[in-house]
């Protein structure tokens, strides 16, 4: 997510904006990479225009490039980098503060796996892929990729809320994608989402992805046919609903979520009943195309005194 004001700085982000042509290729590149000629080609107008919005687009930080070979010659690849943006207006009453953690996806504190599993950090293997008896290592703890073809993973985390600020919105940032035997492109996984035992929603991931492409962050030892990188995704549970990317995924708001709880617990399943039991890859720092682990942001507004 981006998160905007008034300032001159974010000038470029409202000017991107401002074409139904940019917002056609952002519609395009939501959820997989394609390059400049084939966008072209989908919206009807030449490479050379399609260039231009995508070099606006670039400066205003919506999408993210990469050059790959492929087919003789060399392909600008374009993919979004954000799926929602939040604009905040000026108020004199109001101050929002924001908590911010980042987990390591090896710090989890329960999990229950099934093959194909395994992790790695930004060095090596941890143990032997395939063996979930590995998920216990100590190394675990720096690990910066985990994968499994079904089963949990589960974090848990301090409340640094104090007494006086009042929660307004809580987000879930990770990139994640599904887990398939190699690669696959086609490969559905439908993903569930739990907060202090309250069921948020499930996703479903569309891919394991890596064909096209590296993961841009993806260590040089990291095996290449296997999983490279996901789909940055932010989970936003609000007064109103829980919302992926801006889109509804739940009726479950922060009331029902136990923000009072001394300790916050977020897990990532994918059932054995699930429709589309197609595994769960984590990425974390120094792999895939996000360099972040897991992100859990608690948004709130401090209680002004009135003098």
């Amino acid at each position: 997510m981006i998160k905007a004001n008034g300032e001159a700085k974010y000038l470029s982000l409202y000017e991107a904006l401002a074409s139904e042509v940019r917002w056609k290729i952002m519609k395009l590149v939501a959820d997989k990479e394609m390059n400049v000629k084939d966008i072209a080609a989908s919206l009807a107008l030449s490479p050379s225009i399609i260039t231009m919005h995508i070099r606006k687009l670039e400066q205003a930080g919506l999408i993210t490039t990469h050059r790959v070979r492929a087919g003789g010659g060399t392909h600008k690849m374009c993919s979004l980098k954000h799926h929602s943006i939040e604009i905040e207006l000026p108020s004199a009453n109001r101050q929002e503060q924001v908590r911010e953690q980042h987990i390591s996806v090896g710090h989890y504190t329960a999990f229950e796996v099934y093959p194909t599993c395994g992790l790695g950090t930004k060095e090596k293997e941890i143990g032997v892929w395939d063996d979930p008896r590995y998920f216990l290592d100590p190394e675990r703890v720096h690990a910066s990729i985990l994968w499994f073809g079904r089963g949990y993973v589960e974090y848990k985390m301090p409340n640094f809320l104090l007494e006086d600020e009042l929660p307004e919105a809580l987000e879930i940032s990770m990139e994640i994608a599904s887990e398939a035997p190699g690669l696959r492109d086609e490969w559905p996984s439908d993903i569930g989402f739990t907060f202090n035992g309250t069921f948020l929603g499930t996703w479903t991931s569309p891919a394991d992805f890596g064909r096209a492409a590296r993961g841009k962050l993806t260590p040089a030892w990291w095996h290449r046919n296997v999983n490279q990188y996901g789909l940055l995704k932010t989970i936003r549970i609000e007064p109103t609903g829980t919302y992926m990317d801006g889109e509804r995924m739940s009726e479950v708001t922060l009331a029902d979520i136990g923000l009072h709880e001394p300790f916050w617990t977020l897990r990532f399943a994918v059932d054995e009943q699930a429709v589309h039991v197609g595994g769960l890859t984590l990425y974390g720092s120094g792999f895939g195309n996000h360099d972040q682990d897991i992100v859990v942001r608690a948004y709130m507004e401090r209680a002004q005194l009135i003098k």
